[in-house]
Order: structure tokens, then sequence, then C-alpha cells
């Protein structure tokens, strides 16, 4: 089975669902909505000025937030269709940010050069069969006091079923979840005759492969809202903050961390 082909394949058209959907709020951004959320900005700060990659950064709607802020922006995604929609909004928006089609392990051969920040927001661990690979690349592209900030889905999210009545899956990484996709997340509107591949880390394994990789631990914090509607039955209990009917206020659904790059 090639994951990576399989997975390429399917978020090529999940990003032409994208564009179509209402989910990312295109023409808001267009506009020049931020769409980064108070987890991510609160680790972030002031990124005037830094040197930033962010890694599976789908069709560049961070990254570009990113550059709003004053950030020099490279984006790298797996997906060719979404560089090539990223490419096009940094025209059209007349931004100046970098954006990279390539698989993560595979980017150190095509972008020779180190940053003071590598960003990763939502989406990003589990479409990988092992992390410390990843982190290590995360590592390998920091300056020294440089920092890697990950703002992502709990996995305790990906072991109920769709109305979040039962735990259907394991919280450990022991399965590889093939999957028929259909509507996305991003579109109910566009079929998608696709599968993809993905497992469920658990937060230790996030940890680990972090320190092994060199970086030491700042923060980590877990939180029990997610700054997306992408439950079946979502309550907005405050604005920007979703959970699930069922099981609001008991089970962490985001989690974010910050670690830095020690001077050798």
């Amino acid at each position: 089975m090639d994951f990576k082909k399989m997975n390429q394949k399917a978020w090529d058209l999940r990003t032409e669902a994208h564009l179509e959907g209402s989910f990312y709020k295109i023409d808001e951004f267009r506009a020049g909505a931020q769409t980064l959320n108070e987890i991510e900005l609160a680790l972030l700060g002031d990124v005037k000025g830094l040197d930033i990659l962010h890694i599976q950064c789908h069709f560049g709607q961070d990254s570009l937030s990113l550059a709003r802020m004053g950030a020099k922006v490279t984006g790298a995604d797996l997906s060719g269709k979404a560089i090539e929609a990223a490419r096009k909004f940094t025209s059209e928006l007349n931004q100046e940010a970098e954006f990279i089609q390539s698989d993560i392990l595979r980017l150190p051969e095509k972008l020779d050069r180190k940053f003071d920040l590598v960003f990763g927001s939502y989406g990003v661990v589990g479409w990988h069969p092992e992390l410390a690979p990843v982190m290590q690349v995360v590592s390998h592209f920091l300056n020294p006091g440089g920092r890697f900030i990950l703002a992502e889905f709990h996995p305790v999210v990906w072991m109920f079923n769709p109305d979040f009545s039962k735990i259907i899956y394991p919280y450990f990484n022991t399965e590889t979840f093939v999957e028929q996709i259909g509507y996305s997340y991003g579109s109910d509107k566009i079929f998608i005759e696709a599968e993809d591949v993905s497992w469920n880390h658990p937060v230790s394994d996030v940890l680990t492969a972090v320190l092994d990789s060199g970086l030491e631990i700042r923060s980590f914090r877990e939180y029990d809202y997610s700054p997306y509607p992408i439950f079946r039955e979502s309550i907005e209990g405050s604005p920007g903050r979703f959970t699930p009917k069922e099981t609001a206020g008991l089970i962490p659904l985001v989690y974010a961390l910050m670690a830095e790059k020690q001077e050798p």
C-alpha cells in the first residue's frame, strides 16, 4: 500500500472540494480575515520579521495570515493542488510567501534553509505512521534557539464514532486506518471518490518524538474545545469554541505545544 500516493490523491481532491465549500470562508479571507485561532496565536506571539516554515499548510490560509502579521513564510504540503491554490492566493492577495510541494520527509532535499520557527496546525501528525522522522525534520530546519509550535486535534477525538456516543477506535497507535472519504469536512457538496490512510498517535508519541529530536518542550496545554465546528452535532459554548453535544466539557479536543531547539 503506497499510503503517501493515496493521501496525495485524497488531498488533491479535498483541495478542489474545499475551495468550493464554505468551511474555509474564502471570501472573508480574501477580504483580510485572520485564519489563525486564539490557541496558536497565544504561542506565536509577535512574529514580525521571523522566518517561518509552515508544514502541511494545505492551501496556505494560515501561512498567509502569518505573512500578514509580518513574518517571512515558507509553506510546504504534500498536495500539488493545494500548493497551486496557495500560490494563486499569494499572487491575488499581493502577499510575499513561498510554497513548496513535498512530502515532509523529503523536504530537506528541496529546501536548504534554516528557520526561526516551524509551525504546524490541525491535521499534521495523523498522516504519518511514525512521528520520530517527522520531528527530526522539524529539528533539522530550526535555527538554534528556534521554536516549534504545534496546535493539533487531540487523539481522544479520534477514538469516538461520529456522534461521540461510543468509543470504537484505540487511543494507542495500534491500527492503520484506511477510510473512504465521501463528503469532506470542508464541503458537503462534492462527494470524493478516494481513500485516505491515517494513524492515531497518543500524546506520549508526540512528546517523545519531539524530545528525541533534540527539542526542549517549553509549553504543553490541552483544551476542551475545538476552534472548528467539525463535529456532527456541535455546541458553540462561547464564540469560536465548539464541542460535541454528547461530550461537552468532558474530554480534551485540542492540544498545543511549544518546543525550542537548544544552542549547540
